[in-house]
């Protein structure tokens, strides 16, 4: 009896592990109850849609078909023919596709702890004040970071719900994703007339905005928290485009992308790492994981066949014409556009995102590869066996 007895309370206090593990979404095969978005278009859920709808301003031609043609068969607000990185990692952590932080009118912010994003399409690290005294308007939004952020501190009351130990439990379990952002701050002054050597020294204060962001998330409670550097401008259809025929730049001869333009997102990348080392030295118990978007994008512009874009990784599916299929006149949604039959076939969407295909290749490259540091897999095994030993312990 007394075997058969302490068997008994075995088993209770297993299937009582088995059920909190479940609650904390690891017998999911995930680790984090929720994914919490800022940055720009590279994340944008439809906060940039909402938002225009909302005060009445003109659409942008994203939304519009065909964006978000190819899986959720109309336009979301996402720029892009379907998913994004955000929505393969929602996917593969097993969590709902990540919301909208701006709702529609009348709407609520019900279910949102499971994921809540205040991305905005457009927007920048630096406040948009910063660029109109250099002479650079955001023709987009004036959702910078520290917009976002306000958004966050003040809607986080209503996403805890109960108390500030909550909150602190909440964005403990949460993946925090930072951006991609910073890359609009370089891209609205390039595009509007200023050299590489003008946004040079834009770096450190972008920097320090993003460093800004993640310690003040991790003061408030975030335990893991993925900061991505800059794509290769340098391969962007819309640069591509801007650049053809000038003699000022060189080109990578494995590639075809412009040199100079890639050498300064690297030089960002770089600049970036060396701040997250800082951060981990100062918090050893958080995790800063810093997501390669540089070089796990690379790889398709390398050997873009291999990836499966039989079109090429630098012509645009869907824009005016040109070399690259790039019109800064006519938007992917014109009428007098043209749109590829297999997006599937080419990483560039409309010449200065990219489609679905190559947005899943860097999202496979980061989390389910060696492109983040450390290693998203390891980061995410670490932190199921610390919550399977708090809970065990408990018991």
């Amino acid at each position: 009896m007394a075997n058969s007895s302490s068997l008994f309370i075995r088993v209770i206090k297993l299937f009582i592990v088995l059920q909190l593990l479940c609650i904390y979404s690891l017998c999911a095969n995930g680790c984090f109850t929720s994914i919490i978005s800022f940055g720009d278009s590279l994340a944008d859920t439809g906060n940039l849609k909402l938002l225009t709808s909302k005060q009445n301003q003109k659409p942008l031609h994203f939304f519009f078909p065909p964006y978000g043609q190819n899986f959720f068969h109309k336009p979301t607000g996402r720029c892009s023919n379907g998913r994004l990185i955000i929505d393969f990692i929602a996917e593969g952590t097993r969590l709902p596709l990540v919301r909208p932080f701006v709702t529609e009118k009348g709407s609520r912010m019900i279910g949102m702890r499971r994921g809540i994003n205040y991305a905005v399409a457009g927007a920048t690290a630096l406040d948009s004040s910063f660029h109109a005294a250099n002479g650079v308007q955001n023709p987009m939004t004036n959702s910078s970071l520290g917009v976002q952020l306000g958004w966050f501190k003040r809607s986080l009351p209503s996403l805890c719900a109960i108390n500030v130990r909550d909150c602190k439990h909440f964005l403990g379990n949460s993946l925090v994703l930072m951006g991609e952002i910073g890359g609009n701050d370089y891209n609205h002054a390039l595009l509007a007339g200023k050299s590489i050597d003008d946004i040079k020294s834009y770096v450190p204060l972008v920097i320090e905005a993003i460093i800004s962001a993640v310690n003040e998330l991790i003061d408030i409670g975030a335990k893991t928290l993925i900061i991505p550097g800059n794509l290769p401008i340098g391969c962007s259809a819309v640069y591509l485009t801007n650049y053809y025929g000038s003699q000022t730049v060189n080109y990578d001869n494995s590639t075809g992308c412009i040199m100079q333009l890639n050498e300064f997102s690297e030089y960002h990348n770089e600049q970036l790492k060396i701040a997250l080392d800082q951060v981990r030295q100062l918090h050893p118990d958080i995790n800063v994981i810093y997501a390669d978007y540089y070089n796990a994008a690379m790889q398709f512009y390398m050997s873009p066949v291999k990836y499966g874009f039989t079109n090429g990784a630098l012509r645009a599916c869907c824009g005016g014409g040109g070399p690259f299929n790039y019109d800064a006149s006519i938007a992917c949604s014109d009428l007098s556009s043209s749109v590829c039959v297999h997006p599937n076939t080419y990483a560039n969407w409309d010449g200065l995102h990219l489609t679905e295909a190559a947005y899943k290749v860097i999202y496979k490259s980061l989390f389910q590869g060696k492109y983040t540091t450390p290693q998203f897999n390891s980061v995410c095994a670490s932190s199921m066996m610390q919550k399977r030993d708090r809970i065990s312990s408990s018991m």
